[in-house]
């Protein structure tokens, strides 16, 4: 495999940006699938895919988040043209036979509570990174953010209780004068170790 070029990892990272203003280009429900079929194929543990994925796409949906929103999200979150909830499963393991056919370890996840909530919300965290760069992969910015009620937001959308959020991405086409300047990152050496 060879590495991806100085233009590909500035779009993915380098250049890439957490988006606070959009344009207001509409989504196209095609490139949300396109947009799945990319971040499915990202690594979890035993292929568990627990991560969920709420697109709210209207206005209506997202009038429904809004009491949930800390105040400074409000306007980005109103704003933006898809609003992803990035949830867990939690029972996720229901569909281990199907993606892990190998062997049964959908019991295992059934049996031990703690195992499968460890599980499911970091692996559901990790594919909501994946959606991130899937998203500016394809071309989209995105604004990731906590600040807002989980527990208000799972009663809201996700009343039987299988499903639990993590986090939320606003997604769209960024407006570039909402931009702050770039907020500083560790050094190498402050953030690593070699042994």
């Amino acid at each position: 495999m060879s590495a991806l070029s100085t233009g590909d990892l500035n779009t993915l990272f380098s250049s890439a940006r957490t988006y606070n203003g959009w344009k207001s280009e509409v989504i196209s429900d095609d490139l949300l699938h396109e947009l799945y079929d990319l971040l499915k194929f990202a690594p979890t543990s035993a292929n568990s895919n627990p991560g969920r994925f709420l697109f709210l796409r209207t206005a209506e949906a997202r009038v429904r988040l809004r009491p949930y929103l800390q105040p400074g999200n409000v306007d980005k979150t109103m704003s933006a043209p898809i609003v992803v909830i990035v949830a867990r499963d939690t029972r996720f393991y229901d569909f281990m036979p199907q993606l892990f056919p190998q062997r049964d370890v959908r019991s295992v996840f059934a049996q031990d509570t703690a195992l499968a909530e460890d599980t499911a919300s970091r692996n559901a965290i990790l594919q909501g990174a994946y959606l991130i760069l899937a998203a500016r992969a394809l071309g989209l910015d995105v604004g990731p953010m906590s600040g807002f009620d989980r527990a208000g937001v799972d009663q809201e959308f996700f009343a039987d209780g299988h499903w639990k959020t993590d986090f939320l991405v606003n997604l769209g086409h960024g407006d570039a004068a909402s931009l702050h300047p770039r907020n500083p990152r560790l050094t190498f050496e402050q953030a690593c170790r070699l042994l």
